[in-house]
Formats: C-alpha cells, sequence, structure tokens
C-alpha cells in the first residue's frame, strides 16, 4: 500500500527549535515515573512557501527511553538540523535518507520530518491523512489512564472518562499494581473494551503473575517485558491467552518484521515518534497489514500537533483496534493549536486541512516555550 503520491520538493531555510513545559490536568504515572509537566521540543520547517511543524516526543528524562530532551536537542543541534539545511532542496521521503548517518535518535529525526512533510503538503494545500492513505474521516478514541492511588481511585478514574466517551480504557500496571487493579475496574464496568500496559515493568519470572490477567478477558497486554526481549516476549506468548502487544520494541520495520518472525506479538502499538517518523509508521503498517496482524496508534502525550498527525495515521485500513489519541483536554488545559483535538461520539476527526490541518495558537506558543534557537546555513 505505497503512499498515494509524493510530497513536493521543499527549500529549507531554517529550522527553529523549541523547547516548551506544558502543564499536565493531573500528574500522570505509569511504571517508570510520574509526569505533571510535559517537556517537549516543537520543530518549524522555514521554507520559502512557509512554516511545517513537528514535534519531537522525547521526555526530559531517559526512564521511557535512551532518548530525552537535551540530548535530542543536542543531536537536533549539532547533526540533524544541518544536515537537512546543508541539503536545503527535498522532498519530504528524503529526510530519512539524510539523516540516516546519525545513529539511532528516532524521535528527533521523526520530529524534523513532520514539519518538513508539514510544509511540503501546506503548499500545495493537501492533507496528510490524504497523502498518508487514509481510509476515514474519524477514529475511534481511546484513553490511557495512569496508576492511581489505590484500586478506588482508578475506578473513579476509569468511570469519568467512560462518562466523557471513550471507547477503550487503557489502563497501567506495575508489579503490585496489576491483578487488583484491572479486577477492579473489570468487576466496575462490565465486558467494556480493556487493556493494560506494562512499560517494560515485568520479566519473564513473572509469567505467572501475568497469565492471571488471562481471567479478565483483556484486549490485549502491552509490552510486559524490556524493549529487547523479543525471544522471550515470544516464549511468554504461549504461555498467556492474553494476546501480548509490543511497544517499546518496535523502534523501527526491521524491528517489526523480526518480531513477526519470532511470534513476539500478536498486535502491534505504531508509535511514529518512536519507529522515526510517519513513513516509517506508514511501513509497519503495511507489513502487519500482510501478515493479518491487527495494528493501533500509541500516543505519547502529544500537543495538537502530534495529536493531529496520529489522527491521519490511525485513519489507515489496518489501524483496526481503537489507539491512544484522546481529546487534548485529557493531558491539557490549554494546547498549541487553535482548534485541539476534541472527542465526539467516542472518536476523533482527522484533520482535512492542508499539511496537519492545524494552525499554531501562537500566544499559546510563546507562553510555554523555555528555550528556542533558530539554526540556519
Amino acid at each position: 500500500m505505497p503512499l498515494l503520491q509524493p510530497a513536493p520538493v521543499v527549500t529549507l531555510d531554517a529550522v527553529e527549535l523549541r523547547v516548551l513545559h506544558l502543564p499536565l490536568v493531573s500528574p500522570f504515572t505509569t511504571s517508570f515515573g510520574t509526569e505533571t509537566v510535559r517537556e517537549v521540543i516543537v520543530v518549524a520547517a522555514e521554507t520559502s512557501d512557509g512554516r511545517g511543524w513537528g514535534e519531537v516526543v522525547t521526555s526530559a528524562e531517559p526512564f521511557y527511553s535512551s532518548e530525552y530532551t537535551q540530548g535530542a536537542w543536542d543531536v537536533l543541534t549539532r547533526f540533524l538540523a544541518p544536515a537537512l539545511l546543508e541539503r536545503r532542496t527535498l522532498a519530504p521521503e528524503e529526510v530519512g535518507g539524510i539523516l540516516g548517518r546519525v545513529v539511532g535518535h528516532r524521535m528527533a529525526k521523526a520530529g524534523l520530518e513532520l514539519a518538513v512533510l508539514d510544509a511540503a503538503l501546506r503548499s500545495e494545500g493537501r492533507s496528510l491523512g490524504q497523502y498518508l492513505g487514509a481510509a476515514t474521516d474519524r477514529v475511534p478514541s481511546g484513553v490511557s489512564v495512569g496508576i492511581q492511588r489505590d484500586p478506588a481511585a482508578l475506578v473513579d478514574a476509569v468511570g469519568a472518562y467512560l462518562g466523557e466517551g471513550y471507547v477503550r480504557i487503557k489502563i497501567k500496571i506495575k508489579p503490585g499494581r496489576d491483578i487488583d487493579d484491572t479486577a477492579a475496574v473489570r468487576d466496575a464496568f462490565g465486558a467494556i473494551p480493556l487493556q493494560v500496559d506494562a512499560n517494560s515493568a515485568y520479566t519473564l519470572q513473572d509469567a505467572d503473575t501475568l497469565a492471571e490477567l488471562d481471567r479478565f478477558d483483556l484486549l490485549l497486554i502491552e509490552q510486559p517485558l524490556q524493549e529487547d526481549d523479543l525471544v522471550d516476549h515470544a516464549t511468554l506468548a504461549t504461555r498467556l491467552r492474553t494476546p501480548v502487544c509490543l511497544d517499546e520494541s518496535i523502534v523501527s520495520d526491521k524491528a517489526a518484521a523480526d518480531a513477526l518472525a519470532l511470534g513476539s506479538a500478536a498486535i502491534i502499538n505504531i508509535k511514529a515518534g518512536r519507529v522515526g517518523g510517519y513513513l516509517e509508521a506508514v511501513a509497519i503498517h503495511d507489513r502487519a497489514v500482510a501478515a493479518g496482524v491487527p495494528v493501533w496508534c500509541g500516543g505519547m502525550l502529544e500537543t495538537g500537533i502530534g495529536r493531529a498527525a496520529n489522527a491521519a495515521l490511525a485513519a489507515l485500513p489496518g489501524f483496526t483496534l481503537p489507539g491512544d489519541i484522546s481529546a487534548s483536554a485529557r493531558f491539557y488545559t490549554r494546547d498549541i493549536v487553535t482548534e485541539p483535538a476534541v472527542i465526539e461520539d467516542g472518536h476523533v476527526r482527522v484533520p482535512t486541512g492542508p499539511g496537519l490541518g492545524v494552525e499554531i495558537d501562537a500566544a499559546a506558543l510563546e507562553d510555554f516555550t523555555v528555550r528556542r534557537e533558530r539554526i540556519t546555513r
């Protein structure tokens, strides 16, 4: 399933980077820590035809991923942005190859690619959804619920999100906060679509504990073991009835191919930032479709920039499970786009305007900026 038509060539004049600090509506707790402020890098690609916007989904600290804000800032300013500016005239499809000399740093690369892609598509009036091959104008919205104070508080939080119309609930788990939390949600809400996310908090020695989750009829268990444990994930999959979904392990199309060959994953969570960009994400989608493996679009607490891009990605035909594309208000009282994502009958609309289909709220962007640098040739 190739892209419908390549994006036009752009002439890149400068790259502007900003670090933003956006307060979260409430603390978001996972097995690797708690966030109260979302630190994110926003990328602006300045071209002869206008600006394009991207987002680098790193966190402030390297606890979820080896990539983190300060490291991404360094590689963007010293290596990645200068490499694109040296080429200057390029198509979005060339960005990955130009940046390929730098090893890793996929989240930083993804932010740059998206900014160039947005600029190129805006210049011809085509939406990202059209470019990627979106098959629908709206996508079902699930919500990710962090670890709460206790199971009762978790039930209250889940109930509130169900009241807002979310069609699927994902709860974060870790050792000691798994069976009782899941049981509480299942007992309180019956047969709702429910899945759990371990964020690599377990080892194969915890297989018996993880097998206890089978009785809750979950859609999936997401990333139970460490990122590089593809073989152990394959072993674990034979001991569970619940489908194993890989997230952090899927860092590229090659990683997806390996996981499918080993039987490590029955489902794949595709995060464009984690795999190096939306073009790589489409390649993984196409591979999974060919293998008959369902995929869904994960979230990284994106601003309205990444949220709009994720909605376009999740509209591809292989995304058959609800993703984490929640309303902006799930995380932020104030977003940096003029029309933040909202929930409508359990769905988020796929933007149809040029490029990402969203416009930047300049005042909000300025208010949340804590660091800025403009890079030229």
